[in-house]
């Protein structure tokens, strides 16, 4: 599929949209392309702390693999 053809299917898409706070997401995603500022600008200091934290925690192998979790919760699902 060429890259009109996406568009077009993406505007007729948006047009149908009734979900307001999505409508509102996709403009903050407009907004900030057209800036073409960084998404981590953009992100509070507790959202970069959470996320270096996250990294950090991965890198010192403290984590389940997405497999070893569903094994373990398969049973509630």
């Amino acid at each position: 599929m060429d890259l009109t053809t996406k568009k077009l299917e993406l505007i007729e898409w948006l047009i149908k949209l009734k979900d307001q706070p999505l409508v509102d997401y996709l403009e903050t995603i407009k907004d900030s392309v057209s800036r073409e500022e960084d998404w981590w600008d953009q992100l509070t200091d507790t959202q970069k702390e959470s996320i270096q934290e996250g990294i950090k925690d991965i890198e010192e192998g403290r984590f389940q693999t997405h497999e070893s979790v569903m094994k373990k919760y398969e049973q509630y699902l």
